[in-house]
């Protein structure tokens, strides 16, 4: 064996073995959110948020539109969509089938979360997004979806 083969070798697992002990110890995965039990990436934000981006993951419209109040709100840059029915509507058109990789929660509070997002339309290479939901209880009142700055 040479030498170089096992620098090689012992720089991957060292490697292996930092990544396995950061995230152990601050229970992040890679992007920055914390990883759920099943390694999901929705584990860091609310119930609510966490519906929505694991709905656009599993291509689940009505799970989308469930996460919602019966008269929430999304502000889409400028547009503003109002009720379960325009937003089934604008998420079938627009959302199911593109991808939503959480990068970071930027903000968190009760009712509040900032989430930096790469948000990927259906064949996009996509760009990062701040999305903030505003709930209540375990219901998005309103989802503000913006170009990040």
């Amino acid at each position: 064996m040479r030498a170089s083969d096992w620098c090689g070798r012992g720089a991957r697992r060292a490697v292996g073995a930092l990544l396995l002990a950061m995230i152990s110890v601050t229970g992040c995965a890679a992007g920055g959110a914390a990883a759920s039990a099943d390694g999901g990436p929705s584990a860091a934000l609310l119930p609510a948020a966490a519906a929505y981006v694991d709905a656009v993951a599993a291509r689940d419209l009505d799970a989308l539109v469930a996460a919602f109040a019966v008269d929430g709100v999304v502000v889409d840059v400028q547009r503003r969509i109002v009720g379960r029915d325009a937003i089934r509507e604008w998420a079938a058109r627009e959302v199911i089938g593109g991808g939503l990789p959480v990068d970071g929660v930027v903000e968190l509070s009760p009712r509040v979360q900032r989430v930096r997002v790469h948000w990927a339309p259906a064949g996009s290479a996509g760009w990062a997004a701040d999305y903030t939901f505003t709930v209540e209880g375990r219901e998005i009142v309103e989802a503000d979806l913006q170009y990040a700055r």
